[in-house]
């Protein structure tokens, strides 16, 4: 995974007068901490963070923090962002420095490859995790991890220890829980069929509750 640069500059600041006065500015507060790194307060420009964001997945992007005009750098991960809860205008972000040389822990994307056979059988793949936690080094983050579904049947399920990884990286799950399954027809029949039913038994007490009040 690429690093992407972001300029930052210390501020002395701080309480929510100085922060909105800084966002009219154009600048978003921040902080940096982590490890063996003393909280840094910081501003960053609105835009440049906003376009560095869209850029990568908040969460297991890399940040290389250029602060003060390159006074010193950082590698940093997005910690958190906090945002407006109406406008969704970011309000405020933490960043969490980094040690490129120790292994840190994401959620990456699980993404299907191939047709599964069993759908091909008329069945339906079920998606339960969308993403799973990874351990590995910074520099080493994937964009997602791959797994080719085409051999999948009726009724088979895949499962996190039947995700094939890269070098170095680790799917640190104590519990070998279901990540897809595919469905068979009999089931999704089923499904509908209990929810038809769930349906009908609403629309029966309904109409019992608005006879026993026109009584």
């Amino acid at each position: 995974m690429s690093t992407l640069e972001i300029k930052a500059t210390t501020r002395t600041t701080k309480g929510n007068g100085p922060a909105r006065s800084m966002r009219r500015q154009g600048r978003i507060p921040a902080i940096l901490y982590g490890r063996s790194t003393e909280p840094l307060m910081l501003s960053v420009d609105k835009k440049e963070l906003e376009n560095t964001i869209k850029q990568g997945a908040v969460g297991r992007s890399l940040y290389n923090l250029v602060i003060d005009d390159g006074e010193q750098t950082k590698a940093a991960m997005v910690k958190e962002v906090q945002s407006h809860p109406v406008t969704n205008e970011i309000l405020h972000v933490d960043f969490y420095a980094i040690d490129m040389q120790r292994k840190v822990r994401v959620n990456v994307p699980v993404v299907t490859t191939g047709k599964a056979k069993g759908v091909e059988l008329g069945g339906m793949l079920q998606i339960i995790r969308r993403e799973v936690e990874v351990l590995c080094l910074p520099g080493r983050i994937p964009e997602s991890l791959e797994v080719d579904i085409s051999d999948l049947d009726l009724g088979d399920s895949l499962h996190v220890r039947d995700i094939p990884v890269g070098e170095d990286i680790e799917i640190p799950s104590d519990v070998n829980f279901t990540v897809l399954t595919i469905l068979s027809p009999k089931v999704e029949a089923d499904e509908a069929e209990e929810e038809e039913e769930g349906l009908e038994e609403a629309a029966e007490a309904e109409e019992k509750s608005e006879e026993g009040e026109g009584e």
